[in-house]
């Protein structure tokens, strides 16, 4: 028996709240990116690290507000906890080594490559994994081209975001590629949830095992949306990337060395000084400008 599979459930709801999440987690991923590039006395791997777990939690949170409007008509759906999770850490980790590839070894047309390559299947991979953790009375089918077109979304998106992260270093432009960067990975969600049949077996209506999605959803939500808001609190108070660009972002070395202007000579000279026999430094020429009745300016030597 074929179920009827109804991705929006509650509308556009979870698709906007969905990407809102993706939007976030790229955004601070690529400012901690940008972070860890743009000076000498940065702690880098911290920063990097930061930056992937943001673009990680963001991801797999969109994946899940996602899944909270997925819904088989015939048959309730549940959740495996630890295949749940896995997925998660995959994200992150698979996400870390291409933000750290391309934090290391600059935004080389190899290099992007392969990182993207890795973060992509490693976003696909998540994507996946955390369809494999549904519990339901069925079997899920998958469209082959369907699937590969997910996976080619995963991998493009994950080189621009990669080469954004190292590229772009306005708060404006960083703003503008997470936008994007949200809507592609959005994209590669739906066209991976596109790709589902399912074929019912046995008797539906009851629990397949596992979590339901109340109950297991909004408290695993709960833990990555406060690490994005802290480290959204970390971001907006950071001066180097709440500012901009300035003299904090150069090495000491680059940085201009602030001389004070040398002291004006004094003239007249003072009584002890035209007696010790130092030399001054001649006064200004005076000027042809009249005077107070009308004459010329009476130079210093008229005293």
């Amino acid at each position: 028996m074929q179920g009827t599979v109804d991705g929006f459930n509650y509308g556009a709801v979870t698709p906007v709240a969905a990407y809102l999440m993706a939007v976030l987690g790229g955004a601070l991923g690529l400012r901690c990116t940008t972070r860890s590039l743009r000076t000498e006395q940065s702690w880098k791997p911290g920063w990097l690290g930061l930056g992937a777990t943001s673009i990680g939690s963001g991801i797999w949170t969109m994946h899940f507000i996602a899944m909270i409007g997925f819904q088989v008509k015939e048959a309730p759906i549940s959740y495996d906890i630890p295949l749940t999770v896995l997925s998660l850490v995959v994200a992150i980790v698979v996400v870390g080594i291409g933000i750290f590839i391309v934090g290391y070894r600059g935004a080389t047309r190899v290099t992007l490559t392969t990182a993207g390559t890795i973060t992509g299947l490693g976003v696909a991979a998540m994507h996946y994994i955390g369809m494999a953790g549904m519990r339901l009375h069925g079997r899920l089918d998958y469209d082959t081209p369907t699937v590969v077109l997910s996976v080619v979304i995963a991998v493009v998106a994950a080189t621009a975001a990669l080469w954004a992260a190292v590229s772009i270093h306005g708060f404006l432009p960083s703003l503008g590629a997470s936008l994007v960067m949200g809507i592609a990975v959005t994209g590669m969600h739906y066209t991976g949830m596109a790709a589902i049949s399912v074929h019912l077996q046995g008797a539906t209506g009851g629990s397949a095992g596992g979590g339901s999605p109340t109950s297991i959803m909004f408290p695993m939500l709960l833990g990555p949306a406060v690490f994005l808001v802290l480290a959204g609190v970390v971001v907006m108070f950071d001066p180097i990337l709440v500012l901009g660009e300035g003299e904090w972002d150069q090495p000491e070395s680059k940085k201009p060395v602030r001389r004070d202007p040398p002291p004006r000579p004094v003239w007249p000279p003072t009584y002890d000084e035209a007696n010790s026999g130092r030399a001054h430094t001649p006064a200004p020429a005076p000027t042809s400008a009249p005077g107070p009745r009308g004459g010329q300016q009476r130079s210093p030597y008229d005293w």
